[in-house]
């Protein structure tokens, strides 16, 4: 059975998605499809519009067969580590046999040939890059002088592009870990990835679509993404909505943020992950102001808001600033995330949910995987599946009904089994 791997968040699930995922499995002749999908924290720095569970029930009912967690330690991270951790998750299960992405260019061969001279000569590139972060650029802004310092500007081509930055970045990955998954790439479909509205009659990113639930509230949001989301995403949704765990948004963790930010020294939030170059004291310095912008009748939107905007500079990109609020919140630590612990892998592959055709590619991934495939949790927890299962306690606490099923349910949820519409 051949098998492609997608890396994916689903925050929802909606049209585009759909695309890519018939398109991979067309362009690579593959039978089945295995997904790597982030928990409940993004690559942007955002919680996720709904819980794991129901965004690998979109994923199922779309067709995907099987459906594994990307950690958190991996899944709230720059480029490298996100589509390194991703990567090494499909590559390590045994039974994947291709990679496909979306891209803005669709060329997989000049990413590749990009991501073999970085990969042969880093040493270089990473004076380039160490410079022009020397010069005041944000990361992405230095990556992408620097590579086009190292190699001209028609042969970097236009790596500011979101997805072309993460494919090149997922092939850097394969070519690490020495990897036999043949990668492809598909043209990403009429609307862009960081697009703030909709503009097309069935296609919206999924920034385009959150903002649609946000700006017209529950039912209404419903009705305007109804024609940019398959029916499934459109159920889940409302279940979700109903049940309280649904939509949210940065604004549900703001008491347990600013905590987190009043309790801890600057000395000690220097310790957590992301908390570089000073922002301990710039964050610390920003309270005050904060909290007095806070006590005006303003949403709770606004005031996460404020908050970036106090501690934003040009050095830092506004999802840089959210990550560092990530780690802060679910108290990450350096230490567990330095680049010798992400290197070494996350060291389990959990299973989220499968179809009856996943069934077969999970016994496959039992006989040729090089980590243990977990369908519960163990007795005895990898440290990353620990801090996925108090991410997974931190998140909840953002229902509007928080409960210790809730809190806990890594513990208690089974993964799915479903057939395909």
């Amino acid at each position: 059975m051949k098998t492609v791997g997608l890396i994916v968040e689903y925050n929802p699930l909606h049209n585009g998605h759909v695309y890519h995922f018939e398109q991979s499995k067309t362009v690579t002749g593959a039978d089945a499809a295995i997904a790597v999908m982030s928990g409940h924290w993004l690559q942007r720095g955002e919680p996720a519009l709904v819980n794991k569970w129901a965004r690998a029930e979109m994923a199922l009912r779309m067709g995907v067969d099987v459906v594994l967690e990307l950690p958190v330690a991996y899944s709230s991270q720059a480029a490298e580590w996100f589509a390194y951790g991703a990567v090494r998750t499909l590559d390590d299960c045994g039974a994947v046999d291709s990679l496909c992405f979306g891209s803005e260019g669709g060329d997989v061969d000049w990413l590749s040939s990009l991501a073999e001279r970085l990969h042969e000569e880093q040493n270089s590139f990473q004076r380039l890059l160490a410079e022009r972060l020397e010069q005041g650029l944000n990361y992405p802004s230095a990556y992408s002088a620097a590579i086009q310092a190292w190699l001209g500007k028609e042969a970097a081509g236009n790596l500011n592009a979101p997805n072309n930055t993460l494919g090149l970045h997922y092939l850097m990955a394969l070519k690490r870990l020495n990897s036999s998954i043949v990668p492809a790439t598909i043209t990403r479909h009429n609307s862009g990835y960081h697009d703030q509205d909709a503009t097309d009659e069935r296609i919206a990113s999924a920034t385009a679509i959150r903002r649609l639930l946000d700006k017209n509230g529950q039912e209404a949001g419903l009705q305007q993404i109804l024609r940019y989301v398959p029916s499934y995403t459109l159920d889940i949704l409302s279940r979700e909505l109903q049940a309280g765990r649904a939509p949210i948004t940065w604004n549900h963790y703001l008491h347990p943020l600013l905590h987190q930010l009043v309790t801890k020294s600057a000395d000690e939030l220097h310790l957590i992950h992301e908390v570089t170059e000073g922002l301990e004291h710039r964050l610390k310095q920003s309270l005050p102001e904060w909290l007095r912008h806070q006590s005006d009748p303003l949403t709770q939107e606004d005031a996460f808001e404020a908050l970036i905007r106090l501690v934003k500079t040009k050095r830092y990109t506004r999802t840089k600033l959210q990550r560092m609020l990530v780690r802060i919140l679910l108290n990450h630590y350096k230490v567990q995330l330095s680049r010798e612990a992400l290197g070494a892998g996350p060291q389990y592959i959990r299973v989220l949910g499968f179809s009856s055709k996943g069934r077969l590619l999970l016994k496959r991934m039992k006989q040729n995987a090089r980590c243990p495939i977990l369908v519960k949790i163990p007795r005895e927890c990898p440290s990353y599946l620990e801090m996925d299962i108090r991410a997974t306690g931190a998140y909840s606490l953002g229902y509007s009904r928080p409960s210790s099923g809730e809190i806990f349910r890594d513990y208690y949820e089974p993964p799915l089994r479903m057939e395909p519409d």
